[in-house]
């Protein structure tokens, strides 16, 4: 269970994936990632602009001045920023199930508003609303997804949690 947010170290972690195609500057690299969400996220300016003054302190990026633009503070990664990458990669591929969490706990908290008794947020015409339809539509929307990421068709997938677990050789300790 996660205890907030996106998973520790997320941000630092597309940054330097950010960085390794280019050189940056800050509000281009929250621009980004605001894409890659499909628009559903963007980091705080107070976080991302801490994380490449942190990176340059410990020599994972360099700035880079440009001509066309001299007011702009671009970074670039330094050989220990590859490497950096590289350890963040790896240790990356154990966030899957803090991933999973904070989707499927933002969801119960979503569908927890539509259905439990002790909220009470109204309904107001024209916007979003907390109840069925809508709790729908965002299932829909994660099925589309995807299948436009995976390129298939969605099938249903009929395991309990223990039995996916143990299909996929899962350890839930």
């Amino acid at each position: 269970m996660r205890k907030s947010g996106p998973p520790k170290g997320l941000i630092a972690y597309l940054v330097l994936e950010l960085l390794e195609e280019k050189p940056r500057y800050g509000y281009e690299i929250l621009k980004e990632i605001r894409e890659i969400s499909g628009g559903h996220w963007e980091p705080s300016y107070g976080s991302v602009y801490p994380i490449l003054y942190k990176f340059e302190e410990k020599g994972w990026t360099e700035r880079v001045e440009r001509e066309d633009e001299p007011d702009r503070k671009y970074f670039e990664l330094t050989e220990a920023g590859y490497e950096e990458l590289d350890d963040r990669r790896e240790r990356s591929a154990d966030k899957a199930k803090e991933f999973a969490d904070v989707i499927l706990g933002f969801f119960h908290v979503y569908a927890a508003f539509a259905t439990d008794e002790r909220f009470e947020i109204p309904a107001v015409e024209g916007k979003w609303r907390f109840d069925e339809p809508f709790s729908a539509w965002i299932a829909e929307l994660v099925v589309r997804h995807h299948e436009w990421y995976f390129d298939g068709e969605f099938e249903r997938i009929p395991d309990s949690l223990e039995e996916f677990y143990e299909r996929h050789g899962i350890d839930d300790e």
